[in-house]
């Protein structure tokens, strides 16, 4: 079991790492024009059902991974959201 704990953790880690580079990106120069607003409400949707999904197996490592997950990838989808709203205003 302890295997496979550890492979669980290293993919929490290595699939939940993978946004903080665009999430930094997207903070810093608040440029989401090459996203797709869609991608993101799926995406933060999905997110949501797995950490559902980890609660009711209360399994730590889904739980964790999918908590950070959605702190990024709503940050990213709120600036998306705005930089939508702010472009049908003008």
């Amino acid at each position: 079991m302890l295997y496979a704990e550890f492979i669980g953790y290293a993919a929490a880690c290595l699939t939940t790492s993978s946004f903080l580079p665009q999430a930094i990106k997207v903070v810093r120069t608040r440029d989401t024009s090459s996203l797709s607003l869609l991608m993101y409400v799926a995406f933060n949707a999905g997110v949501v059902l797995w950490l559902a999904y980890g609660l009711l197996r209360k399994d730590p490592v889904i739980i964790v991974a999918n908590c950070v997950t959605i702190v990024l990838s709503v940050t990213i989808l709120s600036i998306k959201t705005y930089n939508v709203i702010k472009k049908i205003d003008r």
